[in-house]
């Protein structure tokens, strides 16, 4: 095996996107050819093309070979594929089986193209031409919501509510039919069932408790350091609202501000212009102390937040006096079945929660997940869902 890296591509390869996409293609290539490719090394192979740059070929074959390659014997199989797709090389191998020269076109998914970015496919001629295509989604479950354009957030906004959002489930008061053999005997069922069989009570049925879900309050931080991130997590409020029953929603500045009838609507346009209309300090300042302490007092301690999961969006940082926030967040803990704090920042390599704010609120924080992109928010998903 030979470890020479090959020259600049041929003019016949257009690529016509940037590393995620070129990583993205590469791989089902490797795929295709019979090579296992997770996700994850697809991902880190991204971020390394990134760093190097597509003119640097020593830096993509390298960066290639170190990231996707997981055994010594898929070596021959790499090399071969890396010079068909970057380089539109000719090869032969070692029975002398000629490969056939490939024309590799990479194209991008996009609604908004015209007719001039369709590949032209008379110039191929005769020749066999490998069209790669890609859905951009993939690159936006991992995009930063900070560096989201408009259409990117109105695509994320109808992924999210794509996703399953169930809630934690509580045992209820009220009993439910089960086929179990249970101390609760139900009886109007036995009897009905009794009447089938001339009275004789054959089945003895029973009843359980029943399960209900909890409720969730959503408690977004719109603040001017929120402000990259508030746009897209008001979506995943949106979303949650619209999506199920027991729901509740504010939004958190420099006052705290019920958005929960707002966010309802079925039209999500509408209730966003309609959310955004009734928070008058978007991209004010934090003084998530008093906010919490208004909520302990008018909602949450008087029973929104008694066995409730509490998802509380922000960075973490606060104006306020820190003792208050810690004070409100303690009150909070008491009623609450669940504290989740999602921040955005948590993902910056070497992030400590620093922040007087952010470390006055952790000791009382159940869960500390991260909320910087939509598989964040799948994550916060999984973990709103568990009992």
């Amino acid at each position: 095996m030979s470890e020479r890296v090959p020259p600049s591509p041929g003019p016949d390869v257009v690529v016509r996107s940037g590393p995620e996409s070129m990583a993205v293609a590469f791989a089902r290539v490797l795929r295709g050819a019979g090579l296992a490719v997770p996700t994850s090394t697809v991902l880190t192979f991204a971020e390394a093309l990134g760093a190097v740059g597509l003119a640097d070929r020593h830096g993509v074959y390298w960066a290639a070979r170190a990231t996707l390659v997981r055994a010594p014997e898929d070596l021959a199989l790499f090399d071969r594929a890396f010079l068909a797709f970057w380089d539109h090389a000719e090869l032969a191998d070692s029975d002398d089986d000629i490969v056939e020269e490939l024309s590799v076109t990479l194209a991008v998914d996009d609604d908004d193209a015209g007719d001039d970015d369709e590949p032209d496919s008379a110039a191929a001629g005769d020749e066999d031409t490998i069209e790669l295509r890609f859905s951009a989604a993939e690159v936006l479950r991992q995009k930063d919501f900070a560096a989201y354009d408009e259409a990117e957030l109105a695509e994320a906004h109808r992924m999210m509510h794509r996703m399953r959002l169930t809630g934690s489930p509580r045992r209820s008061l009220r009993l439910a039919a089960t086929t179990r053999r249970t101390p609760r005997p139900d009886l109007r069922r036995t009897v009905r069932a009794a009447l089938r069989t001339e009275g004789e009570p054959l089945r003895r049925l029973h009843r359980t408790p029943a399960t209900r879900q909890r409720r969730l309050v959503l408690l977004l931080d719109v603040s001017g350091s929120m402000e990259p991130y508030a746009r897209a997590l008001l979506r995943f409020v949106q979303a949650a609202v619209a999506g199920r029953r027991r729901v509740e929603a504010f939004a958190l500045g420099t006052r705290l501000t019920r958005i929960t009838r707002e966010l309802g609507s079925r039209d999500p346009d509408v209730a966003l212009r309609r959310a955004a209309d009734s928070v008058l300090d978007w991209s004010s300042g934090t003084r998530l102390g008093d906010g919490l302490h208004r909520f302990n007092d008018e909602w949450g301690v008087r029973g929104m937040a008694r066995g409730a999961v509490v998802v509380i969006l922000s960075d973490g940082w606060d104006r306020g006096d820190p003792a208050e926030l810690a004070e409100q967040m303690c009150r909070l803990s008491r009623v609450a079945h669940r504290i989740v704090w999602v921040n955005p920042l948590k993902v910056t390599p070497g992030y400590a929660p620093l922040a007087r704010g952010m470390a006055a609120a952790l000791p009382y924080v159940d869960r500390f997940v991260e909320g910087h992109s939509l598989t964040s928010m799948e994550q916060l998903t999984a973990v709103l869902n568990e009992p």
